[in-house]
């Protein structure tokens, strides 16, 4: 190879190991003087443009065994310089020191109930069904037999997206009922669960968002005694076996005859207590026998075919589960809130 080049190489290496480090100025200063952007390193790797093709090679080797050289003198004094101060990082790590806790994670109580409610109706054979959440008229309220003078659809009740058509955040997940009756021959055995939106005023205990799970089944000869039996199949697995219940008349226009359940309490057992109003009894959910009307929207012969639905407030069974007195705290995400739940 040219005699100067190695020449440069030999004399640059000495500079490198002659240079005097006593402090961390003189460090940085040996860092920038060798090892910066605008270092002897990186201008002796700016000569290689000049260099013969066949020696190239040979002085590219030589420079990479200049620039390992200056990286580790600048390696050894830093880690010399730390000892001396005692900021050595070897001397600092105990082996024997406890780990550093890693909090876990914890499903929302709100999923936890909604899984459970799906796992007991499925091992009776319903299925899930999702459907929008924006819907139109016609899925939302005309289907479901609702008329148009029906408070429901006042707009102090439903949020509005579009109107003439009318689009909604819809009310209830029985829009999805309707979407499946109209795709679907009976027999239709589902589950609908999701978010739901009114137009409320935001309480302890009411929310403008919450969220339901809805049921339905249709076949031949489905009468009240089946919703019946149904329901308290599921309050006995949600709640116990000791669980009873109650049917109370009552009224919706997607179902007829119409009642709503109650459930003997499970915090006094049905003594009463402040929970269930020292009545003994807590309402959870809607229920009915599907109206002809409904099935013949959906292009289902009522003089065929007969069915039932209910619904119920997920935030509402949660509630009543953990004792929960206001709703807000399902949306606060305040972790030492949902910290308390696991599945």
């Amino acid at each position: 190879m040219n005699e100067s080049l190695t020449t440069f190489v030999e004399e640059l290496k000495k500079e490198i190991n002659s240079y005097s480090i006593s402090d961390d100025q003189s460090l940085e200063a040996y860092r920038i003087e060798f090892l910066g952007t605008k270092g002897k390193v990186k201008q002796a790797f700016g000569k290689m443009k000049d260099v013969p093709a066949e020696q190239k090679r040979d002085f590219g080797q030589m420079l990479n065994s200049v620039k390992q050289l200056a990286e580790d003198n600048y390696a050894a004094h830093k880690q010399a310089l730390a000892a001396e101060s005692g900021a050595d990082d070897s001397v600092a790590i105990d082996l024997f020191a406890p780990s550093v806790e890693v909090k876990l994670g914890s499903r929302h109580p709100l999923q936890i109930v909604r899984n459970e409610i799906i796992e007991i109706f499925n091992k009776i054979g319903f299925v899930v069904e999702e459907g929008p959440e924006i819907e139109d008229d016609w899925h939302n309220f005309t289907a479901l037999n609702i008329p148009f003078d029906h408070p429901a659809r006042d707009m102090q009740d439903t949020f509005f997206v579009h109107k003439d058509p009318d689009w909604v955040l819809r009310t209830h997940t029985s829009n999805t009922q309707i979407r499946v009756m109209e795709k679907q021959e009976p027999p239709i055995r589902i589950l609908a669960p999701g978010r739901v939106y009114r137009n409320e005023t935001i309480s302890a205990r009411a929310h403008c968002l919450f969220h339901q799970v809805e049921g339905l089944f249709i076949d031949v000869d489905v009468s009240f005694s089946d919703l019946k039996q149904t329901l308290l199949y599921f309050a006995k697995s949600l709640y116990g076996d000791d669980t009873k219940i109650r049917l109370r008349p009552s009224y919706f226009p997607f179902t007829e005859p119409s009642a709503e359940m109650d459930v003997s309490c499970m915090i006094c057992g049905g003594e009463g207590c402040n929970i269930c109003k020292y009545t003994g009894w807590v309402e959870i959910l809607g229920c009915g026998m599907v109206d002809p009307n409904v099935l013949e929207n959906c292009n289902i012969d009522s003089t065929v075919y007969s069915g039932y639905a209910f619904g119920m407030g997920i935030e509402r069974i949660t509630m009543l589960k953990y004792q929960i007195n206001d709703i807000r705290l399902f949306f606060e995400n305040d972790q030492r809130f949902l910290s308390q739940f696991t599945d």
